[in-house]
């Protein structure tokens, strides 16, 4: 049973600020599910449709997609690559390589395949020329050490990665960077090259799968669920009767969804990276995705970087651009914070912060990408933030009780499948 709403002197009056949260009754699952239901139903009508590569659409112009390659693969690539190095060494043109360009300018989103693919501009980086030499030296470090690890059939972090040479990388920015370019420098996935970031997302509820041969059920891993590994591929046997995937974007919201076994009530997958979404996080996603085929649908604060955190699940990110077709899970749902949210459910004005210049900078940029430009609902979401100049976090509903969001927002939200 739900319990009560909590009103302010003299009621609620719906869309108000500062008076209390709207009043609201929960219905019974079977209702609140229906909108869910249906989405899912839809779902399994176009499942058959074969999905658009990016080979099918032959658009003008080369653009650059990689593959996963096992270590036996990436080892050859890089003996080929280090040959072709020792061969213009002895013909006394020095050290070069030719990388592809990862810059912005460099990028296109395909709206046909719904994400952001890389060009075919590259730029050679010189041994003997000062404004790359040092590039050039940790390129072809790092080669050396990707030859190590799939020569000896072990993985690495990218921490460990930078420790080892530390004067030379000075930052872990910088050979995180060279190992991107090495990726596209080879031709396949990042995590082909078996160096892996450290665990950071979080899954928990209606899912159990085999990890290495270890049976895993999420829905028994107490309250602060089960790491994602960072081989996702040792993952197999899926199996899950959830109808939906809930992606959150904070790990406060995330415990809370955990410690009220929201998924127990509502059956669901409850995933979250922590903010920035990684590697791990996001490929789990897509293998869920793929393997279930359930709608997800995001929960993330009402500001232009929780929209952006969106777009990286489901657009793919400039950064990584290059490997888009195995990072991204198309048409994810923006459940909320809506930033219409905000006077629909009278979140108070003590709860609400104003937009800095960097956050407003932000959303305008956002309103001029074509992944945005695609939903004409996110982008109406998307002007109401920027024209009205406030924001919030997912955590600015713990004014209406700390278990609002979970026996209130959300089933209200599911019931009236209010989602973009």
């Amino acid at each position: 049973m739900a319990p009560p709403v909590r009103k302010g002197r003299g009621g609620v009056k719906k869309g108000g600020r500062g008076r209390g949260a709207p009043s609201w009754k929960v219905g019974e699952v079977a209702k609140v599910l229906a909108p869910v239901r249906k989405l899912r139903e839809s779902m399994l009508k176009t499942e058959t449709k074969p999905t658009k590569t990016l080979a099918d659409l032959k658009i003008a112009g080369a653009l650059r997609e990689v593959l996963e390659f096992v270590p036996e693969q990436v080892r050859r690539s890089v003996e080929r690559i280090l040959a072709a190095v020792a061969r213009t060494i002895m013909m006394g043109e020095g050290v070069s390589y030719v990388v592809p360009t990862r810059s912005a300018g460099n990028q296109r989103y395909v709206e046909e395949i719904d994400r952001i693919v890389l060009m075919d501009k590259s730029s050679t980086r010189q041994f003997a020329n000062s404004a790359t030499v040092r590039k050039s030296a940790i390129t072809t470090r790092i080669l050396g050490k990707v030859w190590e690890l799939c020569t000896t059939g072990i993985h690495t972090t990218k921490r460990d990665l930078f420790y080892t040479d530390v004067k030379l990388f000075k930052t872990q920015t910088d050979s995180d960077e060279v190992l991107n370019d090495v990726a596209c420098l080879i031709g396949c996935t990042r995590t082909s090259l078996s160096v892996v970031a450290s665990e950071k997302g979080i899954v928990i509820g209606r899912v159990q799968f085999r990890e290495a041969g270890d049976l895993i059920n999420c829905a028994r891993m107490g309250v602060g669920g089960k790491a994602i590994p960072p081989y996702v591929e040792r993952i197999t046997d899926i199996q899950s009767d959830a109808l939906f995937i809930l992606l959150v974007e904070k790990d406060a919201a995330f415990m809370r969804l955990a410690e009220d076994r929201f998924y127990d009530t509502y059956p669901c997958i409850i995933i979250t990276a922590k903010g920035q979404p990684d590697v791990a996080t996001r490929l789990f996603l897509k293998k869920l995705r793929a393997t279930l085929n359930i709608p997800i649908l995001g929960l993330v604060d009402s500001d232009p970087y929780g929209l952006k955190i969106l777009s990286v699940y489901s657009s793919g990110s400039k950064n990584m651009s290059y490997d888009s077709a195995n990072l991204t899970t198309p048409d994810i749902k923006w459940l909320g914070v809506l930033p219409s949210d905000l006077d629909k459910y009278g979140i108070p004005d003590q709860c609400r912060l104003e937009m800095t210049e960097n956050d407003i900078k932000t959303g305008k940029e956002l309103l001029e990408e074509d992944f945005i430009k695609k939903n004409p609902a996110w982008l109406k979401e998307l002007q109401i933030m920027v024209t009205k100049k406030e924001k919030a976090e997912i955590q600015a509903l713990s004014t209406f009780g700390f278990q609002y969001l979970t026996k209130q927002y959300l089933p209200r939200k599911l019931e009236q499948g209010d989602w973009i």
